[in-house]
C-alpha cells in the first residue's frame, strides 16, 4: 500500500456546467448569481459570436466589449474597466480563449464582479485564480480568490470550429498545466490523480483530432482534459514552464498556446532529472523519457517546435533568461541564468530534448 503523507486539498471552487449546448445556460447563470446584467467581452476576430450572445441574453445584456488582447496589457484591461462601468453591469461573461478569459478576471478583481466563463480553446485558465498582466514590457503574475470565476460553461460544440492549430497547441498549453501540477511543491493525491486523468484525455484526443476535427467524441475528451488540467494546476502552484512561457509572452509578446508548446518538452526534460519519479505519468500516456515523449507527441501533432519561427532572436535569449532568473518561481530542480539561456536556445533552434 502507497504511503499517504499529509497534504492540503484548496477543493474544487468553480461550478462547472460541462456538454453539448450549454451556451443556452448563461441566462440561467446570471440569475443564479442574483446579477442583474453582464458585460460580454471577446476578442475582435469573436465579435460576431460576442453580440450573437448578448442578443440572445437580451434584457441581461449591458452589452459587448470586444477589444481583449493577448498576454492582457494593462491599458486595455483599464478601457474595459470604462467600459464595464459605464454599462451598468455587475458582472461579466467572457466568450474566448486565454485573452478574453485573462480580461474578465482583471475587471473581476479589480471591481468584485462575479464571472461566467465560456471557453472556446483549451486554454485550461478559467479553472485558475492566476492572472497573469502585461506592462511597461513584462508580465507580472498574481493570485487571489477575487480571480477565480464563479461559473464555468464548457459547450463542446463551440469547440468544433476551433482551427486546427490552435486545436493542438492550445491542447499542448493545457497538458502544460497538468504537468506542472505533478511536480508543484504544494501537490496533493487529488491534484495528482486529475493531472494524471488530464494527460491521458488530452493524449488520446489530439491525434484523433489532428486526422479529423470534427470528431465530436474526441473534441469532448480534449474539452473534457483541458478543465482537468485547469483544475490540476488552479490547485497548485507554477514553476519553471510557466515563468518562461511568461516572460517570453510578457516581453517578447510571443503567442501564447505556440510558447507553450515548443516550451513544455524542453522544460519537463529539465526538470525530470530532479523529479523522474513524479513525471511518471507523462512517460505512462505518451511512452519514453517525459521530455523526449513531449517533443515526439507534439511533432507528430504537427505542432511548432521552433521559438525562431515567432519573431524571436538569438540576441532575445539572453534578455529573457536574465528577465526568468531575476524574480523565479520556486522550481524542483535549481537553476542559474546559464541554464536557463542553454535551454531557450534548444527551444529556440528546436532541437530534440536529450531527457
Amino acid at each position: 500500500m502507497t504511503a499517504i503523507n499529509p497534504f492540503v486539498f484548496p477543493g474544487l471552487r468553480s461550478r462547472v456546467i460541462f456538454g453539448h449546448g450549454t451556451i443556452a445556460e448563461t441566462g440561467a447563470e446570471i440569475e443564479r448569481l442574483g446579477r442583474r446584467k453582464a458585460l460580454v467581452l471577446s476578442t475582435p476576430n469573436q465579435k460576431a459570436d460576442a453580440e450573437a450572445l448578448s442578443e440572445r441574453l437580451g434584457a441581461v445584456s449591458a452589452g459587448v466589449f470586444a477589444d481583449a488582447t493577448m498576454h492582457t496589457p494593462v491599458e486595455v484591461t483599464e478601457r474595459a474597466l470604462a467600459a464595464f462601468k459605464a454599462s451598468g453591469a455587475d458582472c461579466v461573461v467572457a466568450l474566448g480563449g486565454g485573452s478574453t478569459i485573462g480580461l474578465g478576471k482583471a475587471i473581476a478583481t479589480r471591481t468584485g464582479a462575479d464571472q461566467i466563463v465560456i471557453p472556446t480553446t483549451y486554454a485550461g485558465s478559467e479553472m485558475t485564480d492566476i492572472l497573469g498582466e502585461t506592462a511597461g514590457g513584462e508580465k507580472t503574475t498574481r493570485r487571489d480568490p477575487s480571480i477565480l470565476p464563479e461559473t464555468v460553461i464548457y459547450d463542446v460544440d463551440l469547440t468544433l470550429t476551433l482551427p486546427l492549430g490552435l486545436t493542438i497547441t492550445s491542447g499542448l498549453n493545457a497538458m502544460a498545466h497538468a504537468a506542472e501540477a505533478l511536480y508543484a511543491r504544494d501537490r496533493n493525491p487529488i491534484i495528482t490523480l486529475m493531472a494524471t486523468d488530464a494527460l491521458g484525455a488530452l493524449s488520446s484526443a489530439l491525434p484523433v483530432l489532428a486526422k479529423d476535427a470534427d470528431d465530436r467524441e474526441a473534441r469532448a475528451g480534449a474539452l473534457y482534459g483541458a478543465w482537468l488540467c485547469g483544475a490540476a494546476l488552479g490547485g497548485a502552484s507554477m514553476a519553471l514552464h510557466h515563468k518562461l512561457c511568461h516572460t517570453l509572452g510578457g516581453s517578447f509578446n510571443t503567442p501564447h498556446a505556440e510558447t507553450h508548446a515548443i516550451l513544455l518538452p524542453h522544460t519537463i526534460g529539465f526538470n525530470s532529472v530532479e523529479a523522474p519519479d513524479l513525471l511518471t505519468p507523462v512517460s505512462d500516456v505518451l511512452g519514453g523519457t517525459p521530455g523526449v515523449a513531449l517533443f515526439d507527441f507534439a511533432a507528430s501533432l504537427g505542432a511548432p517546435t521552433k521559438l525562431r519561427d515567432f519573431g524571436l532572436s538569438e540576441s532575445d535569449l539572453d534578455r529573457a533568461a536574465d528577465i526568468a532568473t531575476k524574480n523565479p518561481y520556486w522550481n524542483p530542480r535549481p537553476f542559474d541564468r546559464e541554464s536557463i539561456r542553454a535551454l531557450l536556445y534548444d527551444a529556440w533552434e528546436g532541437r530534440r530534448p536529450p531527457q
